[in-house]
């Protein structure tokens, strides 16, 4: 892809890593996209035990921003307040912000975001501002009956936030009351990889274009799905 929206020509060396698998630069920067239920979190998580790296969620920017009442944070408030989405140049600012902070030298994980290819274009031009790039896209890849069976499986616990399924009658953490959310009855599931497939979906093609994606079969034991993505990982930096 052309018009400067993609970086083919690593900042670094792709014959070349280290032991962790990072790129000579020392950096692996990761964009995880997938459907609500693919996995993200499971391997996000792996993800920063393998590499110690941070996994970045929007949600969890949004947050601390408007807790520590920053400027960018203030400013995503006064939307919230309103019952408004919070502006593209928003979020990107508080992206930008966070990915300067010094536990994202070795890189990072970013989840939740970028959610469209707009937002993926202007991530690609702040990270050049920055001397940094995205190193792949990993896209877990799980069929859409099965995250439909999966969500509406699981169950929470309302006293200590425990995530079980629909087999525990109660917390066997803390002996609490186990519900399902709203968000995960099948009907509200479906609506919600409708509205994933639509706007969305469209970053795998830009990823494409960039060299940079990773398709990974998130519909297998946790494992094995983390083995292929490190071996994919290593193949493509």
């Amino acid at each position: 892809m052309t018009n400067g929206r993609c970086v083919t020509e690593r900042q670094c060396d792709r014959e070349t890593v280290c032991d962790k698998g990072l790129c000579d630069r020392g950096q692996m920067n990761i964009v995880l996209l997938g459907a609500p239920g693919a996995g993200k979190g499971t391997q996000a998580a792996k993800l920063v035990d393998e590499y110690d790296i941070p996994h970045i969620s929007t949600g969890d920017i949004l947050r601390a921003a408007v807790k520590a009442k920053t400027s960018l944070g203030l400013e995503a408030q006064s939307y919230m307040d309103k019952g408004e989405l919070v502006p593209d140049s928003v979020v990107i600012g508080l992206v930008k912000e966070r990915l300067q902070e010094r536990d994202t030298d070795k890189g990072f994980i970013l989840d939740g975001f970028p959610r469209t290819t707009a937002q993926a274009v202007a991530l690609t031009s702040e990270l050049t501002e920055l001397g940094r790039s995205i190193d792949a896209a990993i896209a877990l890849t799980v069929d859409a009956e099965v995250i439909v069976r999966r969500l509406a499986a699981r169950r929470l616990c309302r006293s200590c936030g425990y995530i079980g399924n629909e087999d525990d009658a109660a917390c066997p953490q803390c002996g609490g009351e186990i519900y399902q959310r709203d968000d995960d009855k099948p009907e509200t599931v479906r609506n919600r990889l409708s509205v994933y497939e639509q706007s969305t979906a469209p970053l795998i093609d830009y990823y494409h274009g960039c060299d940079l994606l990773i398709t990974v079969n998130g519909d297998r034991p946790v494992d094995e799905v983390f083995s292929t993505m490190k071996a994919m990982l290593s193949a493509k930096l």
